[in-house]
């Protein structure tokens, strides 16, 4: 038998061929690694920065020193008015070397702190303002607001029925939900009856709306119908004013307010109302519909807006929440003594507590504290908790719709209040910063 073997030259190129396969397997791996090794070394740059806040308040007359579990030491690198020349070192603690003079705890201040890893690198500016110490009425009270709208809000179009029975859409396309309506044929209008006049008086004419949209102002023509009951339409629906439940945040000591930790907006068209003016009002809760996953709870409440009722005047909605001016103290709030407020760089996670009134009267029910958002400033999401009341769990499933503006405290201060629930899950919610609402 006669055996076959391979040649010589083909054993070497074979041998070759594997290490040159090698060799790239090599490069390829290399290439891999150091990648894995920049792309971890970014995320860890990008969590680094992300635990250090862009902004922090210290108290007049303190030394600042804040703990993130970050091994950074800060120093002033600009200050107008600063702390004595004093250094603190704590472990995983940011420490300031000030090189200026104690200010008198009536002035306030802002500076920099140059935050350095290990010491020696530098990595982050942190913007630093020097704050009077601060105390707050902690309320948590059920409120009932109203507020009126400074133009007329457009929510959305609808068919209009002639005395031929035929339908037809004239605003469609023409205007759009959250245009607001500031003038019907050069004259202006404040008011659904207003309008409705206006519009009346058009005999079948088109007619000219000056419109507000996306804070630009622009005219539009439409053609009322005459509907079946003889009145000239154009086919949309409108609101001048919107009420609801809430609840109130704080009271100072000049008797001014803060409430919701959210704007009032309308709940078709979710932008902001564009308010004129506003009030509160004591309010009696009289059915709490309770959380389910995937739906969140809501109370429902009787606003009585007798003047005897009236409780203040709301001044201010912003996205953060809205503000005035207090006439007449809650009931529930007559005796509760003022508490310190606590900044977010202050806050721990573990237990915390809520105060509200989903019960008919003012109680305290325990959360959790997950996580602390420290670059929300924009928003009204800084605070991440999860409520651990049985209580409340029992009452409402957790946090509903009207409990916005629930103060929240912890160690005996004031550090936000509730203005979000999960949707999916109601035993969780978010906080608003109580800074966030005081700068508004």
């Amino acid at each position: 038998m006669k055996i076959l073997t391979a040649p010589k030259y083909a054993g070497k190129g074979m041998s070759d061929m594997l290490q040159r396969l090698w060799i790239q397997f090599q490069r390829k791996r290399n290439i891999i690694g150091y990648t894995e090794i920049a792309v971890g070394i970014l995320f860890a740059y990008v969590l680094l920065m992300y635990s250090i806040p862009d902004k922090m308040y210290v108290e007049s007359g303190e030394q600042p020193s804040y703990e993130f579990g970050v091994p950074i030491t800060g120093t002033v690198v600009k200050s107008a008015e600063v702390f004595a020349g004093r250094q603190t070192v704590q472990k995983d603690a940011i420490h300031v070397t000030p090189q200026t003079q104690a200010v008198p705890s009536s002035q306030t201040g802002t500076y920099q702190v140059l935050c350095r890893l290990f010491g020696t690198i530098p990595i982050k500016r942190i913007d630093v303002q020097e704050v009077n110490k601060k105390q707050l009425l902690a309320a948590g009270t059920n409120i009932g607001i109203y507020v009126k709208n400074a133009q007329i809000m457009i929510i959305g179009t609808g068919e209009v029925t002639d005395a031929s029975g035929a339908k037809s859409e004239p605003a469609k396309n023409v205007v759009q939900s959250g245009d607001y309506i500031l003038a019907v044929n050069g004259k202006k209008v404040r008011s659904k009856e207003q309008l409705v006049k206006a519009i009346s008086f058009c005999e079948g004419k088109k007619i000219c709306l000056e419109l507000l949209r996306d804070r630009e102002k622009i005219e539009v023509s439409i053609r009322p119908v005459r509907s079946k009951e003889g009145t000239y339409q154009i086919g949309v629906w409108v609101r001048d004013d919107i009420a609801g439940v809430g609840t109130l945040t704080y009271v100072t000591d000049e008797k001014k307010f803060g409430a919701l930790g959210h704007g009032v907006t309308d709940a078709d068209v979710g932008s902001l109302i564009h308010m004129e003016k506003g009030s509160i009002y004591e309010t009696t809760i009289l059915e709490i519909r309770k959380g389910q996953r995937g739906q969140p709870g809501e109370m429902s409440g009787m606003i009585n807006y007798n003047d005897d009722y009236k409780l203040g005047t709301v001044e201010e909605n912003t996205n953060v929440g809205i503000y005035g001016t207090l006439m007449n103290m809650p009931k529930e709030l007559k005796g509760v003594e003022a508490l310190p407020v606590t900044y977010k760089e202050g806050i721990k996670k573990g237990k915390a507590r809520i105060i509200s009134s989903v019960e008919g009267s003012r109680k305290e029910y325990e959360i959790e504290i997950e996580h602390t958002d420290y670059h929300s400033e924009g928003n009204n999401k800084g605070i991440q908790f999860q409520v651990t009341d049985e209580r409340l769990l029992e009452d409402t499933g957790g946090i509903i719709q009207g409990m916005s503006g629930s103060p929240i405290i912890q160690n005996g201060c004031v550090i936000g209040a509730v203005t979000h629930v999960f949707i999916s899950d109601s035993t969780q919610g978010y906080g608003i910063f109580i800074e966030n609402m005081l700068e508004h």
